[in-house]
């Protein structure tokens, strides 16, 4: 064809208006436009679609362009058709199209006006598409988003492993494109081997996005009001928020909205017309944040993305990569944050244990590497670069200092004599155990299974009894990462020695174990101060809380933890709530209890607040949705129609202890339960007097404590419940 390097500008100027390639498109065109295989890496937002789109528009024929999602296809077409006279320039064919519009798009084809056919591949398989296309002028076939031929990919489709017999029924010499975004070496050999174009001319792209900041947090239980703080941080900014479930996508998006954020839902659940309208939303920045399972962002091209959250962490490095894509992507600032949790990762193996052992091992050794992206003390995006084949220098890289363990490096310490007793204790135990029990076996802790094998008879039980559970629980993780150990799929998740282990017990090694692992609840005392948002409570505060409580409560003639409990001061003296609204979101207070007996503790803070110059976190107060006011009304109602209360719990699938949990949040807060009909039945009227008798006594309202005074005279549940009746009647 022998255009030249002028003409391929002035043909991307004359169509899309650019007068400049970006990156490797002009080396990518002037291949395909040659007639060569051409194989292209190139990461999000790199203008990956144009290096087949201008190729397509100035070639004779017209080019087929396999693509894995109709929505995706859509928007491309309608991008092509706006930069030119002619409507059918692009068609898409599907399953979505009726007879009529199938002939224009054949007619067009035939009269060479279309020049980009989008196809899935399932369409490729009628004959009566194939058999027609035979008979054309195919320019190049473009296989779009590649690493779906790959079951090492992140997205695999298994009929585009086919891909390449379709292709030789309509055309034997026919170029072949393969364009992916996110492909780590064995993906790519996999890609090539498969669509059979091993010596295709091999652009790759580099991965780093220096604009974007990655860091990871540990997910505590507050999770919802950590991501609400974050997005207030970031007002007005847009950005996306990747959950798992449906479930959680409808929870937080409720939460943030009560927050007074603009949000909105995305998940496919919901029907077509919401998904869209909620999407355009966003493009047309109606609303500033998308709530989404991970059907949301193919294909959107939204520029300015200033953050992407990961609720959950994700199966896999590659969508990792794919989703953080999505932020800045005009190279301006896109924070990435994750929230990481190992449970997380636990519920993932599980859901793959169904699964066919091949795709269990791909989906562990995926999901290894997320762990040891999440846990991880070098630079996160180092990491991930080496992970895609590509070296980067983290003291000069562009983009080096845009990462949490860069700018607060975190502590490590030598644990060479840990690491070998741990390897030493799975080597000698036979490799029998999961992770759970080696933990077990290090601290001398027994089970039916580590006694069944005598383990607790072993002379290494209990040798790692120094350290907790939670330290040997990290470095078997850190283990597994370092690829000393590693888990075995055949028998679900048991710890194994690799090679590199065995050479490790003849001969040990530094090895420096990364510390700051609130991720595995290091201490009670790390969680609870993650759950508060890393800040600490006003000691000094709480101390006046509490002077100020035992004052209304000997006026009232009641136990002071009647009042308010110590959580909930220690919630007050964290966020300074000074008005009866803000009281009424402290943790355990609710309306009724803030009305009731929150005037005199607002007017305390207040003057505090004054006569200590204290700024407030304003963001602090996150208001919860209620996603759980639907269970505590219930509970209240079938309470009121006196229904037993096993009853209302298994209904509600719970358990008894966990059904009294919710009751007590609820008489906590304020509002009365009369439980005065099931404990009738199961206390008699002397006995409810004496447990009466001693709460109205009591110091604390501690169940154990009861329990150690009645010395077995009543189990643990009779207290709570009367705990309930007793709290209702005399404090609400």
């Amino acid at each position: 064809m022998g255009l030249t390097e002028i003409d391929l500008h002035k043909e991307l100027k004359r169509y899309f208006g650019f007068s400049q390639f970006k990156g490797l498109q002009e080396e990518v065109i002037t291949s395909i436009v040659k007639g060569n295989d051409t194989f292209v890496v190139m990461p999000t937002g790199g203008g990956k679609s144009l290096c087949y789109q201008l190729p397509a528009l100035i070639s004779d024929g017209t080019a087929i362009v396999v693509s894995p999602l109709i929505a995706l296809m859509k928007n491309q077409v309608d991008a092509i058709r706006s930069i030119s006279s002619e409507h059918g320039v692009a068609h898409v064919l599907n399953s979505s199209l009726n007879k009529t519009e199938v002939n224009q798009v054949k007619s067009d084809i035939q009269n060479g006006i279309c020049k980009l056919l989008y196809v899935a591949p399932e369409s490729l398989t009628k004959e009566d598409y194939v058999d027609f296309l035979k008979n054309q002028t195919i320019a190049f076939l473009a296989v779009d988003e590649a690493h779906c031929i790959s079951e090492w990919g992140h997205d695999f489709r298994p009929e585009y492993r086919n891909l390449r017999h379709i292709l030789k029924r309509i055309g034997d010499n026919i170029p072949i494109i393969g364009l992916t975004a996110t492909a780590t070496p064995k993906v790519q050999e996999d890609i090539l081997k498969n669509l059979g174009i091993t010596d295709a001319k091999t652009f790759k792209a580099s991965f780093n996005r220096p604009n974007l900041y990655y860091e990871v947090r540990p997910k505590t239980k507050n999770i919802e009001a950590d991501i609400t703080r974050f997005v207030k941080q970031n007002d007005g900014k847009s950005g996306i928020i990747y959950c798992l479930s449906r479930k959680k996508v409808e929870e937080l998006a409720q939460t943030l909205q009560v927050n007074g954020i603009k949000a909105v839902p995305y998940h496919a659940g919901l029907d077509a017309k919401t998904r869209s309208r909620h999407q355009d939303m966003f493009l047309m920045e109606d609303i500033d944040v998308v709530v989404a399972t991970i059907a949301f962002g193919m294909g959107i091209d939204k520029p300015d993305v200033r953050f992407v959250i990961h609720h959950d962490i994700p199966k896999s490095i590659e969508s990792y990569y794919q989703e953080t894509g999505r932020a800045g992507r005009d190279g301006g600032e896109g924070h990435c944050l994750a929230f990481y949790s190992y449970k997380d990762i636990e519920k993932l193996e599980k859901f793959m244990s169904g699964k066919p052992v091949a795709e269990q091992e791909i989906g562990h050794a995926l999901l290894q590497e997320v762990v040891a992206y999440a846990e991880t003390s070098v630079s996160r995006r180092k990491f991930i670069l080496h992970y895609f084949g590509e070296e980067f220098d983290s003291e000069t890289g562009e983009g080096a200092s845009m990462d949490d363990n860069v700018r607060n490096p975190k502590k490590q310490h030598e644990a060479k004599d840990d690491a070998e007793l741990l390897l030493k204790t799975i080597k000698e135990t036979n490799e029998l155990y999961k992770s759970k029990e080696v933990v077990k076996t290090m601290i001398g802790k027994s089970n039916a299974l580590i006694l069944s094998h005598k383990t607790d008879e072993h002379p290494l039980f209990g040798k790692g009894a120094h350290r907790d559970s939670n330290y040997w629980m990290a470095l078997t993780r850190q283990a597994l990462v370092a690829g000393y150990l590693k888990k075995d799929i055949e028998t679900y998740g048991v710890v194994k020695l690799t090679d590199k282990g065995r050479q490790y017990l003849q001969k040990p090694v530094s090895f420096m174990m990364t510390e700051d692992h609130i991720y595995n609840a290091a201490t009670e005392e790390a969680v609870a101060k993650a759950d508060k948002g890393g800040a600490s409570v006003d000691a000094q505060l709480v101390k006046m809380l509490k002077e100020l409580r035992k004052k209304v409560a000997k006026k009232k003639d009641l136990p002071p933890f009647v009042i308010f409990q110590d959580p909930s001061l220690e919630d007050m003296a964290l966020k300074y709530p000074v008005n009866i609204e803000e009281l009424s979101n402290i943790h355990g207070v609710g309306e009724g209890k803030a009305k009731k007996y929150g005037q005199e503790f607002v007017e305390l803070i207040s003057r505090y607040v004054e006569d200590n110059d204290i700024v407030r976190p304003d963001d602090f107060v996150v208001k919860s949705t209620g996603a759980n006011s639907a269970l505590k009304l219930y509970i209240i109602q079938n309470v009121d129609r006196k229904l037993p209360l096993t009853d209302i719990a298994s209904a509600k699938g719970m358990a008894m202890p966990e059904f009294i949990k919710e009751m007590e949040a609820i008489v906590y807060s304020g509002t009365k339960l009369n439980i005065d009909y099931w404990l009738d039945d199961i206390l008699d009227e002397d006995q409810q007097e004496e447990i009466h008798d001693y709460f109205l006594e009591a110091e604390t309202d501690k169940i154990d404590e009861a329990m150690e005074e009645f010395d077995g005279d009543y189990d643990d549940e009779e207290l709570r419940l009367y705990r309930i009746k007793f709290i209702s009647q005399v404090a609400n």
